[in-house]
């Protein structure tokens, strides 16, 4: 099927944009222009541009909390982005022990605080692959 442009402006005058999952009048779970999320989810490259913006969102997140971010070691970075990843900026926040023993380049105290957090016992595996990290450099 060929979609025109005023085919696109149409529906998207008719649907409307929402960022955030909503109930349409059918009550099914929608997104963006009139997306049903219930019946139809989404496709793998949809979820990969997802992915690399909530990626992106996570490493501005983190830059801005951390001003020596970038002399971090690799290792470090990722595990950081990856916390940041899970837990969105609020819940990361409230690592404030673990932020400040980062910023002072005490990295087995910054693991600890994160090894004594429920977000460790929640994540599993996750968080302690990203412990890990944090004490590698």
């Amino acid at each position: 099927m060929k979609m025109n442009d005023r085919l696109i402006a149409m529906i998207k005058k008719n649907e409307g944009y929402r960022s955030k999952p909503y109930r349409c009048t059918a009550g099914k779970l929608t997104i963006g222009y009139g997306h049903n999320l219930d019946d139809n989810g989404i496709s793998a490259p949809v979820a990969e541009l997802m992915l690399t913006e909530d990626i992106s969102k996570a490493y501005y997140d983190v830059v801005d909390i951390f001003q020596g971010f970038y002399a971090f070691s690799t290792n470090r970075q990722n595990a950081l982005i990856d916390m940041m990843f899970n837990l969105g900026r609020t819940r990361f926040w409230k690592f404030r022990k673990m932020i400040q023993a980062i910023k002072i380049g005490e990295w087995q105290e910054a693991a600890r605080e994160a090894i004594n957090s429920l977000w460790y016992e929640q994540v599993g595996d996750r968080a302690k692959r990203n412990v890990k990290l944090i004490l590698e450099g």
